[in-house]
């Protein structure tokens, strides 16, 4: 009988390798099972290329498995070879209890920590790795797994041209470490993560297999990388990494990421990110095609992601800012939304001082020459925190100074620059 939720998860094209299909399927058609997803807290915060193993285990918890969620402190130390051609800096322990708290909040965003029976639960493997001695390890991990076997890995096996330290040569061993406790413990028995981790899942599953006598019942999966249409690398903007923290990414950038994904993209995008039944995502996809300039299943995209990540208030005040600059009224923006929605338009900054709209406008490079920046302000191209210059006489001066910091000056209909005054 076909499982319903690996049927969604095909159909999502969130399956790329699995240890045993089968066997896998006829536990889930039997049991509700606990199954987790490793993050390591390299940094205080996941990106968006970080989240869909996480968004696939909520899928799970939405059919009424339980998702544990594992904190890499332990594993974060060490620093997964995993899809590098480096070694990983190593953090201190400060660091990365700073980087757990960020990690937790954003997990909390995503799952359902309640307390009924399929209520997600967030561990540590420092709690467990942390408590064994060198010869504990050794003694009792280090023996069940062959060199010649962790060689074979593709993870290990691209870095012994370049190098690879004792350390991170360590770290699939370690992993599998984990799966082994969280099946003893917790009682897991699938491990889900991105096509990177496939070798340190199955050293898990032989981990598991050489420490138990009787038959074990443990199976993994992964998740295929996330590609765009074009070729172009997945989840990078022009300013980098588009993150889950708003004081890195604001929920108006977040948005922008995502409403400005193209057609040929938008559809798996709603399949691999969003929650949207399987009618509404096929409703979306004839939208595209047949009326694309509305940009229906764009929309939807990008406010079900920023709902999922930043709340209702964050997605309100993405689109509150996207309208108003589309409208170009930005006195409907609050001095804070117009700091988020101008950050990285072109600035310049100019001393404090009150001056002639001509000649700010030629200063900061808005206009060519005075005979050009003249006859943008008679032409009406000119406007200044959202209102229209027109008067050549106008003196920009502290009524315009937003925070006494700051102006936004709009050359046209679209180009926007921020004269920063100092």
């Amino acid at each position: 009988m076909t499982n319903p939720l690996i049927e969604d998860l095909q159909w999502r094209g969130l399956l790329y390798q699995q240890t045993d299909a089968e066997g896998m399927e006829k536990l889930l058609n039997e049991e509700k099972v606990s199954l987790y997803v490793g993050v390591d807290p390299t940094a205080d915060s996941m990106h968006i290329g970080h989240i869909v193993p996480l968004l696939t285990l909520r899928r799970f918890q939405q059919a009424g498995h339980r998702p544990v969620l594992v904190v890499g402190g332990a594993t974060g130390m060490i620093g997964d070879p995993s899809g590098r051609s480096d070694e990983r800096n190593l953090l201190t322990e400060e660091q990365i209890a700073h980087n757990v708290t960020g990690l937790k909040a954003q997990m909390e965003r995503i799952f359902d920590f309640g307390k009924n029976e399929n209520g997600a639960q967030l561990v540590n493997n420092y709690d467990w790795v942390g408590k064994l001695s060198v010869i504990d390890f050794l003694r009792d991990y280090g023996k069940l797994v062959n060199v010649n076997y962790l060689l074979a890995k593709d993870t290990i096996a691209s870095r012994l041209e370049s190098g690879i330290s004792f350390t991170e040569f360590t770290y699939t061993i370690i992993q599998g470490l984990d799966f082994n406790y969280l099946y003893d413990n917790y009682n897991v028995k699938i491990q889900v993560g991105g096509s990177d981790q496939w070798g340190n899942i199955t050293t898990g599953l032989e981990v598991i297999r050489k420490t138990h006598e009787e038959e074990t019942n443990a199976f993994g999966i992964t998740i295929p990388l996330v590609t765009k249409a074009d070729g172009t690398k997945f989840g990078k903007t022009a300013g980098g990494s588009v993150w889950l923290d708003a004081e890195k990414t604001s929920p108006y950038e977040f948005y922008q990421f995502w409403v400005n994904a193209a057609d040929s993209d938008v559809i798996k995008y709603l399949k691999i990110f969003t929650f949207l039944s399987r009618e509404d995502i096929e409703a979306l996809e004839v939208t595209v095609q047949e009326e694309p300039h509305l940009r229906k299943a764009q929309k939807t995209l990008a406010a079900e992601m920023t709902k999922l990540i930043h709340g209702e208030a964050g997605l309100e005040q993405a689109e509150k800012i996207t309208a108003a600059l589309f409208s170009g009224d930005l006195k409907a923006l609050s001095v804070e939304e117009m700091k988020v929605a101008f950050a990285g338009v072109p600035s310049i900054e100019l001393a404090k001082e009150d001056k002639n709209i001509v000649e700010l406008i030629v200063e900061a490079g808005i206009s060519s020459s005075k005979r050009q920046a003249r006859e943008d302000v008679t032409n009406g191209a000119i406007s200044v925190n959202g209102e229209k210059v027109t008067d050549l006489d106008y003196v920009v001066n502290g009524k315009d100074r937003l925070e006494d910091a700051f102006a936004i000056i709009r050359r046209g209909k679209k180009k926007y620059h921020m004269v920063k005054f100092n």
